[in-house]
């Protein structure tokens, strides 16, 4: 769970640096690693970066990171290894599709080899206990960058992404229709953790998982924020945004019986028409078009599915940034970047 560290922001305009300190060295399996005040100054520097990658320029010069990679990739694989180089890192990918972590060797083992030579490791896995094995067997951060149980870099991604289309995080409405999934789960967290409502629309039978969800409700009694577990489209009036993903995740064979659950659950023109017509559309993609989504509802003016997978790059390098402790106190945040968050591109 986070850190109970006070580092809020006491001025809209410029994020306290302690909390980006305060991540140094830790590993981030699951959003609730972190704080609702280091996630705010994760995104100030996120939109930093954004805004100009010649401010840090070098940072990571003689940093090196490991990818250790069990399934297949787009986004994660070239926004992490785009994103370290644009920062003057270098980047070694392992690929273990064909051989999962441990077979060969314990993962402890592996973990203890890897970081002898590296700075950080991320890692994409089938079973989130590799994650939990390579983070207590190592002394560089790890990071998570997918399991069968979260995926906060997503999470992260999509927090930058609803804030430059003027949805705050605090008094957000997200609604997610589908698969109870490890997505699903991750921005639970998100909305648990920064006070925000998310309504999460499934069949019972395709829940998130009772335990994760009861660990993120007493998250949320904390922080005053809603989630609500229901079956009924409905309960998506009003929503800010609009979140599916695939409904047979990798690794899942396909199973007729979840599509036929799920099938009432696509995200058409109707079902946006029931959420408003502000609401945007989320998909952490690859999208199974004419399945979970319809291309007249991905491709229309409401989706903002690109703009997510482009603040993948960004976000994920503001938190490679602050677990490296390679923040230059002389670029610092720019002042005004809580406050450009806020707003509308």
């Amino acid at each position: 769970m986070a850190r109970n560290i006070d580092c809020s922001i006491s001025d809209a305009r410029s994020p306290d640096t302690r909390c980006l300190e305060a991540l140094r060295g830790r590993s981030i399996l699951r959003l609730t690693d972190m704080s609702a005040a280091e996630i705010t100054s994760l995104l100030a520097l996120a939109r930093a970066l954004k805004a100009d990658y010649s401010a840090f320029r070098g940072v990571l010069a003689q940093r090196a990171l490991v990818m250790l990679f069990e399934k297949p990739s787009l986004r994660t694989r070239v926004s992490f290894e785009i994103g370290f180089q644009k920062l003057g890192g270098c980047v070694t990918f392992l690929d273990h599709r064909n051989e999962p972590i441990g077979a060969r060797e314990p993962v402890g083992d592996y973990g203890r080899n890897l970081e002898r030579w590296c700075d950080v490791i991320v890692a994409r896995v089938f079973r989130h206990e590799t994650l939990t094995g390579l983070r207590d067997n190592c002394r560089v951060p790890i990071v998570n960058a997918l399991s069968e149980i979260a995926h906060p870099c997503q999470a992260l991604a999509d927090a930058q992404t609803l804030l430059e289309h003027g949805i705050e995080l605090e008094s957000m409405h997200l609604a997610w229709l589908g698969d109870g999934n490890n997505v699903c789960l991750s921005l639970m967290e998100l909305a648990a953790i920064m006070g925000g409502r998310m309504t999460v629309v499934t069949p019972a039978s395709h829940r998130p998982c009772a335990k994760l969800a009861a660990e993120i409700d007493a998250v949320a009694a904390r922080t005053g924020a809603t989630i609500a577990l229901t079956d009924d489209p409905a309960a998506i009036k009003g929503a800010h945004a609009v979140y599916t993903d695939a409904w047979i995740s990798m690794g899942q064979k396909d199973c007729p019986d979840k599509i036929a659950a799920l099938r009432k659950l696509a995200v058409t023109p109707e079902i946006m028409r029931i959420a408003g017509p502000h609401a945007k559309f989320m998909h952490c993609l690859p999208a199974h078009r004419g399945e979970e989504v319809v291309d007249a509802v991905i491709d229309g003016p409401q989706s903002i599915v690109y703009d997510e997978a482009e603040n993948r790059m960004h976000a994920q390098n503001a938190l490679l940034l602050a677990l490296l402790g390679a923040i230059p106190s002389s670029r610092g945040v720019p002042a005004n970047a809580v406050e450009i968050l806020t707003h509308h591109r």
